[in-house]
């Protein structure tokens, strides 16, 4: 006889949520039954969760639990005013919230698809301004006309109702904004139920008859499967006509404890086994028939999802290891894809961890030995995002919307603008490298993480700005590269760090613009004048580290020297010549020219360069007196003397010759004189 069980039987997200937060905050008050199952209901009032049903009796300053359908804004305002309020409402029905909310503000006119006397509608319509609730499309047609309104679905309605409610809507309302809120994990439900009811004799749906969603499990595998029931556990079994031999089917609502849908497939195995359902009528002391399963769960080794067990390998297969498990019915299996140890051999005794109690078709418990060793990464990850650590990763896959990476086997998404500081154009070119990312983002109920290389770039860049600006001191002269010119200064990049060198401070003298003094790309040393890391600004100075003009004058520009300058300005009593950038020297109208003039401007002009002669020095008037005169009279001067030396030199030369050419004829005649002796 082949039991399967639902793989999505059992709790939801939003349930198990709510139930770890209220034994977290045990002893405490639910605001109502904190979960529509009268079991775990009771198990809560064992743990010290009371429910109640006003905030108002809750005593004053104590815990008040919200369930996970939520509750009207009204109570919760009331609640947060008179006790500590932990909020468990799932986080899909939060998320329609604050829809509503949103629509309310813009003054939408909301609708909600569900039955109005459930709590979780109850709700929503507390949150919004003008709202209307429709069970069916039937009431969906007699909704008065609306230009604008927002759709929204009670979580556990199904998606066929919720299809046929907007259907009706988009066809009378121009302006509708259809937002289907039903819960995945309800589809995923009620999708497997139909499934499975269609492939069994017998479909049990365990449940409380409280739950909106397990009964409507009930109403769709009913349809399907005729032999139907809703059982709340084992001890609703009796009077069900079960046979060795039936496809049975189980699955249970998101409200329903894993341990009552157990129960039941436990004593479904045991007809199987021929193990009596019901003990004889007249056998001494029979225990109750509520007391059955808690005999047999007793008997047996507890097991439960995430618990890591030392199991034995009884069997090696195609698709994997078949294991035993100490005390327990059923034997385990560690898939292939989920083995670590590659070379395991039968009798080996191996650690794994829970995954499944069944494989879905009532066969195995499913364990993996890769989730203890994921496990250990996915804390080690965890700890780094909490401390605020790096991860390394590996970019595996670009995507549309960014670049899938792995971190030591896990999968993490890194968004094209968390890729870089600049726009990325091709996010190709990041796979197969290697990359350090800093968690922005993890879901660790999902195991989702979303990281940044970004961030990484940033922080690394800060942390050498950081660096630079500790080494930088106020007074002290450091070597920079011209980056960029202004009107009003030059920037230089000091190791990294942008100062500005104002034009005042580029020279002693007068600078028009900053391109008179410097070039971008020059190198050049600065002292630093003031340093602000808050705004990042740098004040620097070029001038200071020149030296003063006026204090080397008279060793540059010795008296009698002549120098070239150029006419910067004329007064009436003369023209001032500037020597070098802050030294200017005058020449008196006295001293413009050979020729006494009326006027300086009759000599000279303003951007003239003129050579003069150095007349006087005197740094601590800071005067120095100069002559175009005198230099022109020292260069005619010379010029005359360079003439007379070259006349004297050609007049000497001519005397120097005239002896040789009459010496000559004497040269000749004196072998004439001495002929006679010869003779």
């Amino acid at each position: 006889m082949p039991v399967r069980v639902a793989v999505s039987a059992g709790w939801c997200f939003g349930v198990k949520r709510a139930m770890d937060m209220a034994f977290k905050a045990a002893p405490a008050c639910s605001l109502g039954p904190l979960i529509h199952n009268t079991d775990a209901v009771r198990d809560l009032e064992k743990a010290g969760i009371r429910a109640v049903e006003t905030p108002r009796d809750v005593p004053e300053g104590g815990r008040l639990i919200i369930r996970s359908h939520g509750v009207t804004l009204q109570e919760y305002l009331l609640a947060e005013a008179r006790c500590l309020v932990i909020d468990a409402t799932c986080p899909y029905v939060a998320a329609i919230h604050k829809m509503v909310e949103k629509a309310k503000d813009e003054g939408c006119a909301v609708i909600v698809a569900g039955q109005a006397s459930h709590p979780e509608v109850k709700g929503i319509v507390s949150r919004a301004g003008d709202a209307y609730v429709v069970a069916s499309a039937g009431e969906a047609q007699a909704l008065p006309g609306m230009e604008n309104a927002l759709l929204v679905s009670q979580t556990t309605l199904g998606s066929e109702e919720f299809n046929a409610i907007a259907a009706v809507l988009k066809a009378k309302i121009p302006g509708l904004d259809v937002k289907n809120t039903v819960c995945r994990a309800t589809e995923e439900r009620q999708a497997e139920a139909r499934s499975l009811a269609a492939q069994s004799e017998l479909m049990l749906v365990v449940g409380d008859t409280m739950s909106a969603n397990t009964r409507r499990l009930f109403e769709i595998c009913k349809e399907i499967c005729p032999k139907t029931y809703l059982v709340s556990g084992a001890e609703d079994l009796d009077g069900i006509e079960v046979t060795p031999g039936l496809n049975i089917g189980i699955t249970a609502g998101a409200s329903t404890p894993c341990r009552k849908y157990e129960e039941v497939f436990t004593r479904m195995n045991d007809i199987e086994n021929n193990v009596p359902v019901q003990q004889e009528a007249n056998a001494p002391q029979a225990a109750p028939e509520a007391d059955f399963a808690s005999q047999v769960d007793e008997s047996l080794q507890k097991y439960r999802p995430g618990q890591v067990v030392t199991v034995k390998v009884l069997q090696i297969t195609d698709e994997g290891v078949n294991v035993e498990l100490p005390g327990y019915k059923m034997d385990g299996q560690i898939k292939t894809d989920d083995l670590s140890d590659s070379d395991v051999k039968v009798g080996d005794e191996i650690e794994a961890e829970v995954v499944k109690l069944n494989d879905g078709n009532g066969n195995y418990v499913l364990l993996s030995q890769k989730n203890i060793i994921n496990r250990k990464l996915w804390d080690e990850i965890v700890a780094k995002y909490e401390n605020g650590e790096y991860v390394e990763a590996e970019g595996k896959e670009a995507t549309k919307g960014g670049l899938l990476c792995d971190i030591g086997g896990v999968r993490t998404f890194v968004p094209a603008s968390q890729l870089a500081n600049h726009y990325v154009d091709k996010i190709e070119q990041f796979v197969g490298k290697p990359m350090k990312l800093k968690i922005i983002e993890l879901d660790k109920s999902k195991k989702r993480i979303v990281a940044s290389r970004k961030a990484v770039l940033k922080e690394e860049a800060a942390a050498r700005k950081q660096e630079i600006w500790s080494k930088l001191e106020k007074d002290a002269v450091v070597k920079g590269i011209v980056r960029r010119l202004t009107d009003f200064g030059a920037f230089v990049d000091v190791g990294g760090v942008d100062g500005l060198v104002h034009v005042t401070n580029l020279s002693w003298g007068r600078v028009a613009h900053p391109s008179d003094a410097v070039s971008v790309g020059d190198e050049i040393e600065v002292k630093i004048l003031d340093l602000d890391p808050e705004k990042e600004r740098v004040s620097l100075s070029r001038k200071a580290t020149l030296p003063k003009p006026w204090t080397v004058a008279e060793e540059k520009y010795p008296v009698g020297s002549i120098v070239e300058g150029k006419v910067v300005r004329i007064q009436p009593f003369g023209a001032f010549v500037e020597l070098e950038s802050g030294l200017d020297g005058l020449v008196h109208i006295s001293q413009c020219s050979t020729q006494r003039v009326n006027k300086v401007e009759d000599a000279l002009n303003v951007g003239d360069i003129v050579r003069v002669k150095v007349l006087d020095v005197d740094p601590e008037r800071k005067r120095i007196s100069l002559s175009v005169r005198a230099a022109l009279e020292d260069e005619a001067m010379a010029e005359t003397e360079d003439i007379s030396d070259e006349y004297a030199i050609d007049e000497y030369a001519q005397e120097a010759e005239a002896p040789a050419e009459e010496a000559a004829p004497e040269a000749e005649e004196a072998p004439e004189a001495e002929a006679p002796a010869e003779e």
